[in-house]
C-alpha cells in the first residue's frame, strides 16, 4: 500500500475525570480551530453533569492526596515533569497551532511550562517552612501554625495561554495538597486535554486533577455554586463572568482567587498561588508539667 493511499488516524480528544477518559455524558462536541481558522479537532463539550462528576472524583481523591507527605507529592509532581519532557514535541505542535506561534517560539513556551512544573514540585516540602512556624505566646505553651490544603478547587484556566498558563494555575493547587477540577481554555483546549494523558501515565492518583473542555460560563456556574467545592480560581473568566461566579461562590464561603489584572505567566511566579488555597491550623501544646494534651483552633 502506498503512503499516499493511507488514511490518517485522527486523534480523539476526551475529558480526563477520575483517572479515566470519558466523553461528555451529553454526547456533545465542538470544533476547535488553529489561530488561522483551520480545523484541528472535535472535542467534548462538557455539561453540568460532567462538572458534578469531576467534583465527586476530586473529593474522593482529596483524602489520599492531602494525606500524602509533602515530599511524596513533590516526587509525583516531578514525575509529571519527566513525562512532559518526553512529549515536548507534541505539546510544541499543539501550542504553536493554538496560539499562532512559530515552532521555535512554541518550543520555548513548552520548556518554560516544564520548568514551571519542576519549580512547583520543589516547593511541596518547603512552603510549610515559609508560611508556618512557631508563634511567641505568654505562657507555658508551644503555639505552632501549619498550612493545610483548602480542599477541592475549581480552576478556570487562562483563555490565551493554553499551556504555560495552564501549568501555572494547576501545579500550585495540587502541590499544596488540594485537588482540582479544571475548565480548559474554550478556544484552545487541546494542550489541556493532552496534559490529562500525561497525568494518567504518571504517578498522580486519579481524581487529583480533572480536566473538562467546553464553555467557561456553562461550567463555571455549577462549579461556583457547588457545595462540595471549597475554592475557585477565576483566572480564565472575563469580568462579567467573574463577578457572577463570585456571587455564587459566596453561598458556601468559597475562597476566591480573582486576579486584578491579566497575569504575566512568563514572569517569576512567586508564592502567591501556592498560598492562595491554604488554610492555617494553629495548635496550642502545653509544655513542662502541664501534661501532654493539646488543643487546636
Amino acid at each position: 500500500m502506498s503512503e499516499s493511499s493511507r488514511l490518517s488516524v485522527l486523534k480523539t480528544y476526551k475529558l480526563y475525570v477520575g483517572g479515566k477518559f470519558p466523553r461528555s455524558e451529553s454526547g456533545r462536541v465542538y470544533e476547535v480551530a488553529d489561530a488561522k481558522g483551520t480545523w484541528l479537532a472535535n472535542v467534548p463539550l462538557s455539561s453540568r453533569k460532567d462538572a458534578r462528576d469531576a467534583v465527586v472524583a476530586a473529593r474522593k481523591a482529596f483524602g489520599g492526596w492531602s494525606g500524602a507527605t509533602a515530599y511524596n507529592r513533590g516526587q509525583v509532581l516531578y514525575r509529571v515533569a519527566e513525562m512532559l519532557e518526553g512529549r515536548k514535541g507534541q505539546f510544541a505542535r499543539e501550542v504553536a497551532r493554538a496560539e499562532g506561534l512559530s515552532k521555535s517560539e512554541a518550543a520555548l513556551v513548552v520548556e518554560a511550562a516544564v520548568d514551571r512544573w519542576v519549580w512547583y514540585a520543589g516547593w511541596t516540602d518547603k512552603i510549610a517552612q515559609v508560611v508556618g512556624g512557631a508563634n511567641p505566646v505568654a505562657g507555658p505553651y508551644f503555639n505552632l501554625s501549619t498550612p493545610e490544603p483548602t480542599g477541592v478547587v475549581a480552576v478556570l484556566a487562562p483563555q490565551e495561554s493554553s499551556f504555560l498558563g495552564l501549568v501555572s494555575v494547576i501545579a500550585p493547587v495540587i502541590a499544596t495538597g488540594n485537588t482540582a477540577v479544571v475548565v480548559a481554555s474554550e478556544r484552545a483546549p487541546l494542550p489541556a486535554l493532552s496534559l490529562g494523558e500525561v497525568l494518567a501515565t504518571s504517578d498522580l492518583p486519579g481524581g487529583v486533577v480533572n480536566v473538562l473542555s467546553g464553555k467557561a460560563a456553562e461550567l463555571g456556574a455549577p462549579l461556583a455554586a457547588h457545595q462540595d467545592v471549597n475554592a475557585i480560581d477565576l483566572t480564565g473568566a472575563d469580568a462579567a463572568l467573574a463577578r457572577e461566579l463570585e456571587i455564587a461562590a459566596a453561598d458556601n464561603l468559597k475562597r476566591v482567587l480573582r486576579p486584578a489584572e491579566a497575569p504575566d505567566f512568563a514572569a517569576d511566579p512567586g508564592l502567591a498561588r501556592l498560598t492562595a488555597f491554604l488554610e492555617t491550623k494553629t495548635v496550642w501544646h502545653p509544655t513542662g508539667s502541664l501534661g501532654a494534651s493539646g488543643s487546636a483552633y
